[in-house]
């Protein structure tokens, strides 16, 4: 078995890593104890939560406002810029890097995710993944109820519509939207 280190090594870099070791678990663990002090918190209590937070993530810019609930994996692995919202139920997968820009806007039950998984099935039942990172612009909205999958980048001042499954980058300026997401039109700017 590899250490620890070699396998969240691995997991970063994008190489199938065994994400059943032990210190995975045990990290998720670690995570979601946090994640629950964060969500049962009174919403008056913003300091406390602000702490929470900051204490999770990677990095944390200023006026910085996440709605309870939220989910994280780890959280070490999300990075969020200055001016940052995110409405309720807010969920991402980050066992890759997720790097989110200044004056970002996200909606309500919006997902990001970093996690693939074999499609084969023996290997799938193995434990083993690979991860890919995503990345959010400069001033990006992103409606209620979207998922952005592993891998894409969403660039400045792009929309992401209610519901959209985001499967592929979308370029700066862009409006998207449908299941799959595709360009409903340029966004003057």
């Amino acid at each position: 078995m590899n250490t620890f280190e070699e396998e969240w090594s691995r997991m970063l870099s994008g190489e199938v890593y065994d994400a059943v070791h032990p210190e995975f678990l045990r990290r998720l663990e670690e995570t979601r104890e946090k994640l629950w002090e964060y969500n049962n918190l009174r919403p008056s209590l913003t300091s406390a939560r602000e702490a929470i937070l900051r204490s999770l993530l990677g990095a944390c810019g200023d006026r910085v406002h996440v709605n309870q609930p939220i989910r994280f994996d780890y959280g070490c692995n999300i990075y969020i810029g200055n001016d940052f919202f995110a409405n309720f139920n807010l969920t991402i997968l980050d066992e890759a890097e997720v790097h989110i820009g200044n004056n970002v806007f996200i909606g309500p039950n919006v997902s990001i995710y970093t996690a693939c998984h074999p499609l084969e099935a023996d290997a799938r039942n193995s434990g083993v993944e690979w991860a890919k990172p995503v990345t959010i612009g400069n001033s990006v909205w992103i409606g209620g109820g979207a998922t952005i999958l592993p891998g894409v980048t969403v660039g400045d001042g792009a929309v992401i519509g209610a519901g959209a499954l985001v499967t592929r980058d979308v370029p700066a300026g862009a409006l998207v939207g449908g299941n799959p997401a595709r360009i409903i039109r340029m966004i003057n700017q």
